[in-house]
């Protein structure tokens, strides 16, 4: 972990020094270069209030726009073609924002000022930072290639294409970065990985604890073509473990998601996503959230204090319910609700209430018909809990029923849970588990 953090820090100095390099250096071609053209006369370089108001707000800048678009995450499985594709991108956006904000003005001689300004800031910006963030890849790159650097890696399934897959790994030349540590097998009999002294971890059925008691960060599954059955039964398992998936190209078709193809040095893989979406669209997502729930909290403000006294008026008890729901990766967390029925609703254990469910208060009654008691989850979408839109979040208690009959709902987790959902829409609340998975298929 201490490895990691420092590489992220060596990639944030990197930025944060570039671009004050690169800020200070175009400020000096502009008073030097560019004013003289505004002004009709030669101006003196002077390190005004602009300039170190720009060395502080730039840099900070840079570091926030490289990490909404994931540029300090797996930073030990980054590589030099897309840190190249990268920066690019991120410098050309980064400047045409700077441009339209600190730089654009409107008396100037011509437009090619203008022109001057962005190519200089742009050549400074990426001709910095681009060398110093290529070189601490390049450095990664080469520790993991020499095997000084390794990610934990098991094997599922013992067969002979397991066993395949690890001669022609460990046999490289050049590592891909994976570090054997054990395998795991799917029937009593795939156990050829052991020959070559690679220990048993378990079942697969036993995958996410072997996940987490080994720090396991890759999983690549081989499994026989008559052994497919167990594959959706195994993606199930991995489902929210956080791990890297890979499989042989020859299980394509009974994959779902969003899947591409890899090479490790000759061996054909598929990589499986985790993720849903890319980094910006999670960030811009997230900013989304944020703005429209901090909104929603000024503006409903006199509506929350009039439903409050309501709620307290019905019956006794607190204005607000909380209860502890699974959210985002499988982490539980309190939602908070406008209370709707009497207190004491679940003494006889947890219950899925009904249309004529006789523990709702009048009130209560009314405000889940039109979704009033939902309104305070705007405070845990703005903690980050939830979001807007999303699946609605569950206790585990209900959560253990639903996967016993569809295990694919922990894919639910992969995205945070809603304040509404399409299913809810369509549906309402769920009064039993076979309602939630009918939920769940929409």
């Amino acid at each position: 972990m201490n490895g990691r953090r420092t590489q992220v820090a060596k990639y944030v100095i990197a930025d944060v020094l570039g671009s004050a390099a690169a800020w200070t250096l175009f400020f000096a071609y502009r008073k030097l270069y560019l004013d003289p053209i505004k002004a009709g006369y030669e101006v003196p370089l002077t390190w005004d209030g602009n300039y170190f108001k720009g060395l502080v707000l730039v840099p900070l800048f840079w570091f926030g726009l490289y990490t909404l678009v994931g540029g300090y995450s797996e930073v030990y499985r980054r590589f030099r073609t897309k840190e190249l594709g990268q920066t690019l991108l991120v410098s050309l956006f980064g400047v045409l924002v700077i441009f339209f904000v600190l730089l654009l003005d409107d008396e100037v001689p011509s437009t090619k000022y203008h022109y001057r300004s962005f190519i200089a800031l742009f050549i400074l910006q990426f001709g910095i930072t681009f060398p110093l963030r290529f070189l601490i890849t390049s450095a990664t790159v080469r520790k993991v290639h020499d095997r000084r650097i390794g990610f934990n890696t098991i094997l599922v399934g013992g067969n002979e294409q397991a066993l395949a897959i690890y001669h022609e790994i460990e046999g490289m030349k050049k590592s891909p970065g994976n570090r054997f540590i054990g395998f795991v097998n799917v029937n009593g009999g795939d156990q050829l990985l052991a020959t070559v002294g690679q220990p048993r971890l378990g079942k697969w059925h036993e995958l996410r604890q072997i996940i987490i008691t080994h720090s396991v960060e890759e999983v690549i599954i081989a499994v026989d073509s008559g052994e497919h059955e167990h594959m959706s039964r195994i993606m199930n398992e991995l489902e929210g473990s956080g791990v890297r998936i890979k499989v042989i190209p020859d299980m394509y078709d009974i994959l779902s998601g969003s899947v591409k193809m890899t090479s490790i040095f000759g061996t054909p893989l598929i990589a499986v996503n985790p993720e849903i979406m890319p980094a910006w669209q999670f960030s811009l997502k997230r900013m989304t959230d944020v703005t429209v729930s901090t909104i929603a909290l000024i503006i409903l403000s006199p509506l929350f204090l009039v439903l409050g006294l309501l709620v307290k008026w019905s019956s006794k008890g607190p204005v607000f319910f909380q209860q502890e729901r699974i959210g985002w990766h499988g982490r539980p967390f309190w939602i908070i609700k406008f209370r709707s029925m009497v207190c004491g609703a679940e003494s006889n254990g947890p219950q899925l209430s009904s249309a004529s469910d006789p523990r709702i208060t009048p009130i209560g009654r009314w405000m889940r018909r039109t979704r009033m008691d939902e309104l305070p989850q705007f405070w845990n979408v703005l903690k980050g809990e939830m979001s807007l839109v999303g699946p609605r979040p569950e206790r585990q208690f209900f959560i253990d029923a639903i996967t016993e009959m569809a295990p694919h709902y922990r894919h639910l987790h992969k995205v945070r849970p809603g304040i509404t959902s399409w299913g809810q829409v369509k549906f309402g609340y769920a009064e039993n588990v076979e309602q939630m998975i009918r939920r769940l298929e929409v």
